[in-house]
């Protein structure tokens, strides 16, 4: 199935040092701006009543990647696909969920917090769920009989290495900033936040400028396989949070939450030589990361303008 994502395997992206601190920066300046958004207090809410946010961070780090890895497995896609896939589904979520679960009248606050928990809790748990799920799919593949595109050894310690630098420090500077400049942060904040999103998709097409033509030959080969993984991503939050029976309101959350990944961290960490050899043939995972980075938007709108114009039931 999807023999013809071979192509995806063979194209040779460009992207200069300068372009590539530039993303760093940007993701960075993006996290910072997540993180005026969280307060020590949100930690508390989760000793408080717990269920909802444990919910919400298994959906994210255990569920996704195992889903993921079974949707692998069923339409066999080639590896840098299938590892582009592994890897945004290891990544926290995205920078824009709190104004999606805001749009769609889920709980604003849940999602604050699984955020805070989610993006503090990725410097360990990218690399985790990566080099495990990656691991397990490299052996699987060479088992199977064929022979992998380049030998590929994931080293977690470098994941975690950028991870911090890129994710770790600008959170927590960010989460200082709020606590000690109190008033400063809510002047600024808003037009952080509200930049966020523009400043992402900027970075995106940075990063694509050099490449726009392979993008656009391939971006039909890889649409459908985003859309159900983004969608599995969404369904997967929402059906667990079902099953335990949260709020209504809380299932929103726990689904956007799910299915809004931070692609740019899988980009960053794709185009990382000391995690990524700069011979191993990665466009299928650039072109999977830069994709997800879009679809998500559009999808999370979508299900936000679904569910704001439907009134929740009042629940006890």
């Amino acid at each position: 199935m999807f023999e013809s994502l071979e192509v995806l395997d063979h194209v040779r992206l460009n992207f200069s040092q300068g372009g590539l601190l530039i993303l760093n920066i940007s993701l960075a300046f993006i996290m910072f701006g997540v993180a005026l958004n969280i307060h020590f207090s949100d930690f508390k809410k989760i000793i408080r009543s717990p269920k909802p946010a444990i919910t919400g961070y298994i959906s994210q780090f255990l569920f996704l990647p195992a889903i993921t890895f079974l949707l692998i497995l069923i339409i066999r896609p080639t590896p840098s696909v299938a590892l582009g896939m592994i890897l945004v589904a290891s990544c926290p979520g995205g920078n824009i969920s709190n104004f999606l679960s805001s749009m769609a009248k889920g709980n604003a606050a849940l999602s604050v917090t699984l955020t805070a928990l989610a993006t503090l809790s990725a410097i360990f748990m990218t690399p985790l769920n990566f080099s495990f799920w990656g691991g397990l799919y490299v052996n699987f593949y060479n088992k199977s009989g064929s022979e992998f595109l380049r030998p590929l050894e994931i080293d977690p310690s470098q994941i975690f290495v950028t991870v911090f630098l890129i994710l770790g420090i600008p959170v927590i500077i960010g989460i200082l900033f709020a606590r000690y400049f109190p008033g400063f942060t809510a002047k600024i904040k808003k037009y952080i936040q509200s930049f966020s999103v523009i400043f992402f998709v900027l970075m995106v097409a940075f990063m694509l400028k050099n490449n726009f033509k392979q993008f656009m030959d391939c971006i039909h080969l890889i649409f459908i396989i985003v859309l159900i993984h983004n969608a599995l991503a969404l369904g997967t939050g929402f059906s667990f949070a079902s099953i335990l029976k949260l709020k209504r309101k809380d299932r929103r959350a726990i689904s956007i939450e799910t299915g809004i990944q931070n692609s740019g961290l899988a980009l960053t960490l794709m185009f990382n030589p000391k995690i990524f050899p700069p011979d191993f043939e990665l466009g299928g995972m650039a072109v999977v990361a830069a994709w997800w980075g879009i679809w998500h938007i559009i999808s999370g709108l979508i299900m936000a303008f679904l569910w704001g114009r439907k009134p929740l039931p009042e629940e006890t």
